[in-house]
Order: structure tokens, then sequence, then C-alpha cells
């Protein structure tokens, strides 16, 4: 993260000497400029940058409070959040590791025969006192999921179909927990093994 700031605010100080007239532009300058007029992110930022498909100011909202997230945490790394935005990280996947490697030290069980359930909640971020959210034991809060092609209907708990024109829907907030692996040939009754990317 710290890479991707620097190169947005030199990118941006050469192009704001340029029209100063104290730097000569370059091709470098233009084609940044361009990318910018045309609202798309620009291609020396996304070298460094995490995967995207969003526009230039999409990707500047989302890029502050992903600092934002972070900056919450390193001025307190003792306070653990009560919910964790899992799609503001560079690598969600190591979060959901660290949940497991968590409940591997307490237990005792070995970290390959540990999986991350998933409980979604009855809470929409949103609308939720994060005063009311208890600690996660064995877990944490998180909020950031997308279904595509369906939705989650909060008033029966479970998937319905999606809504007329709208590809994706927003889960609630999710409660991620380290559970051991059944032993082969057992299966968890009401338990969905759900892919997720």
């Amino acid at each position: 993260m710290n890479v991707l700031i620097n190169i947005v605010t030199v990118s941006l100080k050469e192009i704001e000497l340029s029209f100063k007239g104290e730097l000569t532009s370059t091709d470098k300058m233009e084609q940044l400029m361009n990318a910018v007029f045309l609202e798309r992110v620009p291609s020396s930022w996304m070298k460094v940058s995490y995967m995207t498909e969003r526009g230039l100011g999409s990707w500047l909202d989302n890029f502050k409070q992903r600092l934002e997230q972070l900056n919450a945490w390193k001025d307190d790394p003792t306070k653990i959040p009560k919910v964790t935005f899992l799609n503001r990280l560079f690598n969600p996947n190591s979060f959901l590791t660290a949940i497991k490697q968590v409940k591997s030290k307490a237990s005792d069980i070995e970290l390959n025969k540990l999986y991350i359930q998933t409980d979604i909640q009855k809470k929409w971020y949103w609308e939720t006192d994060l005063a009311d959210i208890k600690d996660p034991s064995n877990g944490a809060y998180i909020f950031g999921f997308q279904v595509e092609g369906a939705r989650w209907e909060m008033s029966i708990s479970q998937m319905d179909e999606s809504l007329p024109k709208k590809l994706f829907s927003v889960m609630p907030v999710v409660w991620c927990k380290a559970m051991p692996i059944l032993p082969e040939g057992k299966e968890e009754k009401g338990v969905y093994q759900c892919p997720v990317y």
C-alpha cells in the first residue's frame, strides 16, 4: 500500500509541476493525464495496485476506505475491529488464514486440519450499532462479500433469487470461524460448501 501511495503522490506532484512550467511534460505524464481525463485508473498505478475493474472515481473512494481501515489498525494495534471489511484487504486469504492460525495455536489442531466456516448474521453493516456486536470467539466478523445472480433474503435467512436488473448483491455481516475438518465420509448437516473468489 505504501508503494502505491508513493507512486500516486509522486506522479500527481510531477503533473502539478508540469502545469506550473517547472518540469517538462513526458509521454508518461501525458498517459497519466489521459487516463484521468477518461476516468480510468492509470496503468502505472495499476502495476502496483490491487486487481480491479473500477473507474477512477470509484477506485479512489475504495482506495481511501482501504487506507482508513489500515490506519485504524496502525493507530491502535491492540484494538481488534468489531467488523473487518474483507474486500478492503490486498490479500484477504491471509486474514482468513490468520483466523485458522489463532484457532490452531489455541487448540493444538494442525492448521491443515481446519477450515473457515461462515455464519451469516442477521445484521447489515450499515444498520448495525457496532456496540451491539459482541467480540467473536474463535473468529472474526467480516463484511464485503457479494453474491452474483442471487441475493440474501434477511427475512427468511437464506439465498433467494436476485432482484430484477441486479446481478450482484451485498451479503450481511458474516462470522468467519475456524472449525476442524470432519473425518473422511462424514458430512455436517445444514452446511453448504460454497466457493468464494
